[in-house]
This record gives C-alpha cells, sequence and structure tokens, in this order.
C-alpha cells in the first residue's frame, strides 16, 4: 500500500533526511522517523509548509514532474504592495534567467492566519508588506522568490499551502500526517 505523508516543514529545516555539512542543520529524520519514505520535490530551506513524501517512485514522480501539471499554492508575503500590471506580470509570466515561466495564478490575498514564523520576518516600518497567493504550474529552483523579485516585489516570507488536492489544513509546523491512498 502506498504511503503519502503531509508534512508542514518549518523555517530552517532542510528538506532532505541528512546533512553532512560540517555544522549539522535540522534535518526531516528530526521530524519524521518513517522509514522508506522520500520527497515528492522540494522546498528550499528558508521556505515553510507542505512537503509531501512517499514511498512509491511513481507517485514521487508524478508529484515532482512539472509535465503533470499539479497545482502547487504559495501564499507570499512580499515588500511593498504590487499593483495589477505587477500581478499580471506574474499570471502572465516571467522572464528568468532559466527563461520565461509558464502562466501562473496571482492575486493580493488579506494576510492569512498563520503560525508565527521563528524567527521572525523583518519589518521595516518605511516600507509596507502585502500578501499574495500564487499558484504555480512548475517547480524551478527558488522560482517564487525570483519571480516575486523580478516584477519588483520581494519575497519576504513564503508557505507553500498546497499541492494538487493535498493541503496544510489542520497540519501544525513540524508535524505531519498520512493522507489518503491517491487515485493513479
Amino acid at each position: 500500500m502506498t504511503r503519502l505523508i503531509l508534512f508542514n516543514k518549518p523555517f530552517g529545516v532542510l528538506p532532505q533526511f541528512t546533512d553532512r555539512s560540517a555544522t549539522p542543520r535540522p534535518v526531516l529524520a528530526d521530524y519524521i522517523d518513517v522509514p522508506g519514505v522520500y520527497p515528492a520535490g522540494r522546498l528550499d530551506m528558508d521556505s515553510e509548509g507542505l512537503l509531501l513524501l512517499t514511498d512509491d517512485g511513481r507517485l514521487q514522480a508524478r508529484i515532482a514532474d512539472p509535465e503533470h501539471k499539479l497545482p502547487k499554492t504559495y501564499l507570499v508575503q512580499v515588500e511593498g504592495i504590487p499593483d495589477d500590471a505587477a500581478l499580471a506580470a506574474l499570471a502572465d509570466g516571467v522572464t528568468l534567467k532559466d527563461g520565461l515561466t509558464r502562466p501562473a495564478e496571482a492575486r493580493r490575498i488579506e494576510p492569512p492566519m498563520l503560525w508565527p514564523r521563528d524567527p521572525p520576518v523583518r519589518e521595516r516600518k518605511s516600507v509596507p508588506d502585502c500578501w499574495i497567493a500564487l499558484i504555480l504550474r512548475e517547480g524551478r529552483n527558488r522560482q517564487v522568490r525570483r519571480m516575486t523579485a523580478a516584477v519588483g516585489h520581494p519575497t519576504l516570507r513564503l508557505v507553500r499551502w498546497a499541492v494538487g488536492q493535498w493541503t496544510l489544513d489542520g497540519i501544525a509546523p513540524g508535524t505531519w500526517r498520512d493522507a489518503p491512498s491517491p487515485h493513479r
């Protein structure tokens, strides 16, 4: 039977089970003691939120492969207040060093009810910030951060809320739960 774990990865945790660096950092093994599961996709150390882990290689590939266009929903706190033109640019596709991004969905949202981040996001009295929801159907390295910076609104906090049908709903930071077995 396929196992699929939904994990709310805290800020500062490496999305892998081991760390061979000189000064070890928190890793998945510090939170998940389930043999044989591996991340389906990545989530940078300085990003938070939903990370899927499975023991099924085909499912892992389907979740991670951009060809399947599985939507990934991000809640993004950005510096400044993106205007309609910036949101349209995010939605239409942004040209990055590795090419044009696929069309996305981008909209301003009210600040979400999230857990406090540790360490907190820096606050600047002279620069406002805003939250946007960004839905991507590809997964390039640090893509959300590069996209928001390209339209003049650097990312301050990044939380992946959903991957396809799976969400963080009801999962506290640093905790996980099994998802029902997905259909192929």
